[in-house]
């Protein structure tokens, strides 16, 4: 299935207001609106995704999953700065007709969330049935429900926090020193930053998986082996494969816009902005998760008003809700059994 792009007829304004002429938004749909217009699925994906939703979260959209196109009308749409299709660094800027690289202007998760509403109101969706996204695409359904709180019915969190953390800037930042140490990134060419950005993602895996990820998927058979270790090769393999299908401007701007995320800022702080969400929302937590800690998912189910948890037992760390579709399909069927406030969901999952 091919990107749709929508073209946004006006100046984009940032929150920082700084503009973008031009922008351009790619998308994916996915079955049809029903007579009731009751039906909107809308995903909100995480940091190097795109809005193939169907593609990348196998099992839990698709033909014959919980989220199909023939009960849905299922909507992704790529975020501000991403390379799949929507305005970002690589793109050619109209008032200089050369690409932006480092002249991009920085951006922030208010701005991806606005972004999106623009394509929204596009589509004429007035009501979206279920917003739902994990990790940096929670961030951004939790702002949206925010912002625009009679416009969601039910709000899915997965694995993702109010606010990012100390501990989630640091990575990000660790992130960007390996990108930025790399002097081909001020070259200002596609391929600039490469060897920098294969260092950042290596990094990265580090926070989405954990020591017991890597024990049992990552162990060594021969025990005579001195040097080029499984796990040496897979850091490698997976910089490399995020090399082939990135790049380092865009990462390295989607990690500050990651951090930019803190929805009190500018309504008299975290759990006053929470308490706003009308959405009947469920929070879901992955145990073993080291990079947004259970603790964070668990805040968010004490101060959203109608909200249920669920933690979701996976060994895979944070990246468990790509992996784990069965038990996130029974959670989330669950889920819409019950309009308990206050509710804890506890399921038995594979671990």
């Amino acid at each position: 299935m091919n990107t749709e792009v929508y073209k946004h007829p006006e100046e984009f304004v940032l929150e920082s207001g700084k503009k973008i002429n031009g922008l351009e938004i790619g998308f994916h749909t996915y079955g049809r609106l029903n007579k009731n217009r009751d039906n909107v699925v809308w995903v909100c994906h995480a940091l190097t995704a795109n809005s193939d939703v169907f593609d990348w979260w196998q099992g839990f959209f698709g033909e014959s999953c919980f989220f199909n196109p023939d009960e849905h009308f299922i909507i992704c749409a790529n975020i501000l700065g991403s390379p799949y299709g929507t305005t970002n660094p690589l793109s050619v800027n109209p008032d200089t007709d050369e690409p932006y690289y480092l002249s991009f202007p920085q951006f922030t998760i208010r701005d991806v969330v606005k972004a999106h509403q623009l394509l929204a109101d596009s589509l004429g969706i007035d009501q979206i049935h279920i917003l739902i996204g994990g990790s940096l695409g929670g961030q951004q359904a939790m702002e949206w429900s925010i912002a625009q709180p009679d416009r969601i019915k039910n709000l899915i969190l997965i694995a993702t926090n109010a606010k990012h953390s100390p501990w989630g800037i640091a990575f990000n930042e660790s992130q960007r020193m390996a990108i930025t140490s790399d002097r081909t990134f001020y070259a200002n060419t596609p391929k600039g930053g490469a060897k920098g950005l294969k260092a950042a993602r290596s990094f990265a895996l580090l926070s989405y998986r954990n020591y017991k990820t890597y024990s049992l998927t990552q162990q060594e058979e021969n025990t005579d082996v001195t040097d080029n270790f499984k796990a040496s090769s897979y850091q490698n393999y997976q910089g490399e494969k995020l090399v082939n299908r990135f790049n380092a401007y865009s990462y390295w701007y989607l990690t500050k816009v990651m951090d930019s995320h803190d929805t009190g800022r500018g309504r008299k702080g975290v759990e006053k902005a929470l308490s706003t969400i009308k959405a009947k929302t469920l929070v879901v937590g992955i145990r073993s998760d080291v990079l947004f800690p259970l603790e964070e998912q668990q805040y968010l189910f004490q101060h959203i008003p109608k909200a249920a948890f669920a933690e979701l037992d996976s060994f895979y760390g944070h990246d468990g809700f790509l992996i784990e579709t069965e038990a996130l399909t029974n959670i989330v069927t669950s889920f819409f059994k019950t309009d308990v406030r206050g509710k804890i969901i506890e399921l038995q999952q594979s671990a």
